[in-house]
């Protein structure tokens, strides 16, 4: 019996086609159709996660309906379906339930989730911006940016998350821009900023113009379209979109092969690891929402640690400090759900470096 659940969702079909195979052929629209469908099931065990201090194991748990489903079906129907694969948690005796993707945006970010269910529920976004965070600092160093030289931008500022990164970068950065719609509230932040870490900030409100001087970009609105028009970033730079519906959208990133756009850190997970699902990563690799699921059930802390919209930066910096003691770390980066590798890293820094030469 597992300690833990993750509920996954396929993000476009391909994702249903890891699966089931045999729809592969089938007509978009009628994959779509079954898929709305079909009720939520488990779809493996976790086993093999040990840190120095404990082990615990868990399930994958499907709620078959892909992002697009998720933002334009009625709130009510995508709700009940993401209930539905947390009773199968229940059932199973997983004692906590982590949320990914859009089932932790999905209504008021599983708050009434977790009312409708006898265990703990937790959406992974402390883990989320701490990665978030640590991989834009380590994308950044790879495209040979210096932080304390780099001007840094984040859009959707006065957010909760937003408000939230902007505080932590504000410890290690020298240049930082805040950006959002309500001056008052941008002033407000900016004024906290200053009395916590020292740094006075730079105000925004016009987004193609700050985003035409920055070298490093967190952007994380509320938006439902993009927000940043890829053709006004500066060769070379980093943009962690950790908005969801993205702020870069998948489309328009493919027009530049010279900036880097990842969503997040890709997490190394302690022990033999084995999910026994492909879910496109490297081998013992995770998302941050699911380490932080996995977390939590290695401190036997069954509790709703992240839930709603709300979040601080102490619950960022436990679970980065939890994150240490189990040995989770940022191996490399993620861009539209998926893995980035070395290769195409390496492609992006050169094809930045024309630019300069």
């Amino acid at each position: 019996m597992g300690d833990f659940a993750f509920i996954i969702h396929p993000i476009e079909l391909d994702d249903v086609f890891r699966k089931l195979k045999f729809m592969r052929k089938w007509p978009a629209p009628l994959v779509e159709a079954v898929v709305r469908v079909l009720p939520p099931f488990k779809v493996s065990e976790i086993c093999g996660v040990r840190s120095a201090h404990a082990e615990t194991s868990g399930y994958f748990i499907t709620c078959p309906l892909t992002s697009k489903q998720m933002v334009t079906l009625p709130e009510k129907i995508v709700t009940k379906k993401i209930i539905k694969a947390g009773k199968i948690a229940e059932n199973l005796g997983a004692k906590i339930v982590g949320l990914g993707a859009m089932t932790a945006v999905v209504g008021d970010a599983g708050i009434t989730i977790a009312k409708n269910l006898n265990i703990a529920v937790t959406t992974g976004n402390s883990y989320t911006v701490a990665t978030a965070l640590q991989g834009t600092k380590k994308a950044a160093k790879l495209m040979g940016i210096d932080l304390a030289e780099a001007n840094v931008l984040v859009v959707g500022a006065t957010g909760s998350i937003g408000s939230v990164c902007a505080r932590i970068l504000a410890r290690d950065v020298r240049f930082l821009t805040l950006l959002a719609r309500n001056r008052q509230r941008l002033d407000n932040l900016a004024k906290r900023i200053l009395s916590e870490s020292g740094l006075a900030v730079k105000i925004a409100q016009d987004v193609k113009a700050a985003v035409k001087q920055a070298d490093i970009i967190i952007t994380v609105t509320g938006s439902a379209d993009a927000v940043i028009d890829v053709l006004d970033l500066k060769p070379g730079a980093v943009v962690c979109d950790v908005a969801r519906p993205r702020d870069v959208s998948k489309r328009a990133a493919a027009l530049r092969k010279d900036v880097l756009v990842i969503e997040g850190g890709v997490v190394d997970v302690p022990g033999d690891v084995d999910f026994g699902f492909n879910f496109g990563f490297p081998p013992r690799t995770s998302y941050a929402c699911m380490a932080e699921t996995m977390l939590l059930a290695l401190e036997k802390r069954f509790e709703p640690f992240t839930l709603g919209r709300d979040l601080s930066v102490a619950q960022v910096d436990e679970i980065t400090r939890l994150a240490a003691k189990h040995g989770f770390k940022v191996s490399g980066f993620r861009s539209f759900e998926r893995a980035l590798t070395d290769e195409e890293i390496a492609s992006i820094r050169r094809e930045a470096a024309k630019y300069f030469q």
